[in-house]
């Protein structure tokens, strides 16, 4: 039988006009999620994407590929769930003859050898759930689920459980032949990257912002990420932890490139012009103005951050408010209502926690005062600005940033 992976998706069912648009962006990143395994094909049937498998292929190797395959498509946004399947003909014994096969293997155990073999202990109960978008095909939805379900019973042994089932055997009945599967994987949803714009992250070495890529990539933007990088006071293994973290994010397609930017001098002139307790309000207002430059570059409409309402002390509405007044752009700030818990569980779900709490620090924590600035007011962070060329710093800073290879 031929093998597949039933992709789902499931909001893009609801942008009617964008629908198409968006339906093309995820098969490209779908495409672009499994380039280099080989062997597979993508299309588009009867409201689903689908990767076809090269029957040529041994069946160990089906397998593997299908494993492989698997773990990349669950991390592509725009995709709810996956399913391995057969694709039987359109024919109810065949069917019922994939969906054993399919229960067997979920359930992880042979069919029944002999009439009256007792169902095994802890065998799950299942339920059949049949869906019909060829209408030509004979049986209704209910139909094909009652007749493969006694199928199953009979051959595997198992219970029937149509309110709590441990197992779902799906069934989509399409024009080109009957999807069959066992279970579904989940993906993480939201709208496929690329079809909300490009944004530029800034991306330092904590918990926050790498959680903060991740949930703008959700929704539909590219994005590159910057680092501010302040040697030699914060060391190489910090840039190597926010390489790692970039790449976890590359892996979610939520990150296509890295650039490093050398923040030391500006840095240390800003800590030297002005009142300590405003430092903090001051670095950040320049990493604006220097990320805007490199989105100019990138073409990027928007500046994300991991900024947190009142999370830290420089954290509140009127500091976030004269930080922001240094951007010329829009500046999106997908953690703002989130607790530390919620970021952190987030961390650990998509693979950047462990990374992220190694013990090596970046420019965020350097020359911090002991009370930093709660209410900082943009004509007093003005006032110190204006001791400086302040255009020129993050014009040479810019200019001076580097990429770095992923």
């Amino acid at each position: 039988m031929p093998h597949v992976i039933l992709c789902r998706f499931g909001e893009l069912f609801l942008k009617l006009g964008n629908r198409a648009r968006f339906q093309r962006v995820l098969l490209d990143n779908v495409s672009r999620a499994l380039a280099g395994l080989p062997g597979l094909s993508v299309g588009s049937p009867h409201g689903r994407i689908v990767v076809r498998v090269d029957e040529s292929n041994a069946p160990t190797a089906d397998a593997d590929l299908m494993a492989r395959a698997c773990a990349r498509l669950s991390r592509v946004f725009g995709l709810v769930s996956l399913s391995p399947a057969e694709v039987a003909a359109l024919d109810v014994d065949a069917i019922s003859a994939a969906a054993v096969r399919a229960a067997a293997a979920a359930a992880a155990f042979p069919p029944v050898a002999a009439a009256g073999r007792s169902r095994p202990a802890a065998a799950p109960r299942f339920k059949v759930e049949a869906r019909r978008s060829n209408k030509r095909f004979p049986l209704p939805s209910p139909e094909i689920a009652r007749v493969v379900g006694a199928r199953v019973a009979e051959s595997l042994g198992l219970d029937v459980d149509v309110h709590h089932p441990d197992l779902r055997i799906g069934i989509e009945v399409a024009d080109d032949g009957a999807y069959v599967y066992a279970g579904a994987l989940a993906a993480p949803g939201g709208l496929p990257a690329g079809v909300s714009g490009r944004a530029l992250l800034l991306l330092s070495g904590g918990i926050d912002s790498p959680v903060a890529g991740w949930l703008a990539a959700k929704r539909g933007l590219v994005l590159d990420a910057v680092y501010f990088h302040s040697p030699p006071y914060v060391g190489p293994k910090s840039l190597d932890k926010v390489m790692d973290l970039a790449r976890i994010l590359r892996g979610w397609q939520a990150a296509e490139s890295l650039t490093v930017v050398g923040f030391t001098e500006a840095q240390k002139r800003l800590r030297d012009a002005g009142p300590a307790e405003l430092a903090v309000v001051l670095y950040r207002r320049m990493m604006m103005r220097i990320a805007d430059a490199i989105a100019d570059r990138n073409r990027a409409a928007a500046l994300v951050t991991g900024e947190n309402l009142g999370q830290v002390a420089s954290q509140t509405i009127s500091n976030l408010s004269v930080i922001e007044a240094a951007a010329r752009r829009m500046v999106l700030r997908p953690l703002l209502t989130y607790d530390k818990v919620e970021t952190t569980a987030h961390a650990r779900r998509i693979g950047t926690y462990e990374t992220s709490v190694l013990p090596f620090d970046d420019c965020c924590s350097l020359f911090v005062p002991p009370h930093p600035a709660t209410a900082a007011r943009l004509i007093d962070v003005e006032r110190v600005e204006a001791q400086l060329d302040i255009a020129a710093l993050a014009a040479a800073a810019a200019a001076a940033a580097e990429p770095v290879a992923l």
